[in-house]
């Protein structure tokens, strides 16, 4: 990798990475760029999917409301369309600043099990498709249908493609952005919530970052990566939101501590009041733009 593939820089500095999760260990290279703060993993593993085990989180069966609650949810929905909501569940923000209704449609990539499409399809909403090549299997369920196919290999059209926390499992941001624009509608419209290299917490603590997730993040962008990206596609990017968590401190300490996520339990390790103040931490910093993760919204122009 001679020069940055999202805007073309030769200036790097180089971070070496464990697997953390799991503490599986092994050393993986990564490569930010000095100019757009894009941070790339160098040598993808050829068995990259052993790193996807089955307690990986996003596989755990979905949780299916029950008649009463799915009519709650599609109620608590159209309230907050009408601002008379309390207390909504972060999905109907994200919601909020899309143009998107009932008739949408919508697609979720590396959508894991299905749960977030399962809850918009209590809200109302009819057309929701979910892909994910590491699915054991192809499924449809009642309201929403799940794929078994590569994001490459997407040939329906969206009026909205989401990418939770999977834009950054994905290789080569710019052939990404090119597929995207492919398979969006006239004027349709993108969400892509991702960890980003503008957190303090990965500035000060690098290699033992929660998000950086060797080896499975492949590209983790900065804003201005992901500026650069939307400007050489012709995407408006219309807004920027953070959204990080306190597992941004407490998942980054036990890492410090050579400690796994998977088999830890995190309230044996940081008292009450410690969590208490992650959490606060956390939103401070994302009123700072210095959270780790954000919420990034395109339109196709």
């Amino acid at each position: 990798m001679r020069e940055c593939e999202v805007c073309g820089a030769t200036d790097y500095s180089v971070i070496m990475a464990k697997e953390r999760m799991f503490g599986l260990g092994g050393s993986f290279e990564y490569k930010e760029c000095n100019s757009c703060k894009g941070l790339f993993l160098l040598d993808i593993p050829m068995d990259l999917g052993s790193y996807y085990p089955p307690n990986y989180y996003s596989f755990k069966e979905y949780l299916a409301s029950n008649p009463l609650s799915k009519i709650l949810k599609k109620l608590r929905y159209k309230a907050f369309k009408s601002r008379v909501s309390l207390r909504p569940p972060s999905y109907f923000d994200w919601l909020d600043h899309l143009n998107v209704n009932e008739k949408s449609r919508i697609a979720d990539i590396g959508c894991g099990n299905g749960q977030l499409l399962a809850e918009l399809s209590y809200c109302g909403f009819k057309s929701l498709e979910g892909y994910d090549p590491f699915l054991h299997e192809s499924q449809e369920f009642d309201g929403f249908s799940l794929k078994k196919i590569d994001f490459f290999d997407i040939e329906d059209k969206y009026d909205l493609v989401m990418f939770h926390h999977s834009f950054e499992h994905i290789p080569d941001p710019v052939r990404c952005f090119e597929k995207l624009v492919e398979i969006l509608n006239p004027r349709g419209e993108a969400l892509i919530r991702v960890p980003v290299t503008d957190g303090k917490v990965w500035k000060e603590e690098r290699e033992y970052w929660f998000q950086l997730d060797a080896p499975r993040h492949l590209f983790i962008p900065n804003t201005k990566s992901m500026k650069v990206l939307a400007d050489r596609f012709d995407l408006e990017l219309f807004n920027i939101s953070f959204d990080s968590l306190d597992s941004q401190f407490w998942g980054t300490e036990l890492y410090k501590r050579e400690k796994s996520y998977m088999g830890t339990d995190i309230r044996k390790e940081f008292s009450k009041n410690e969590l208490l103040k992650f959490k606060e931490k956390a939103d401070q910093y994302n009123e700072l733009n210095c959270g780790d993760q954000a919420c990034f919204y395109l339109r196709k122009k």
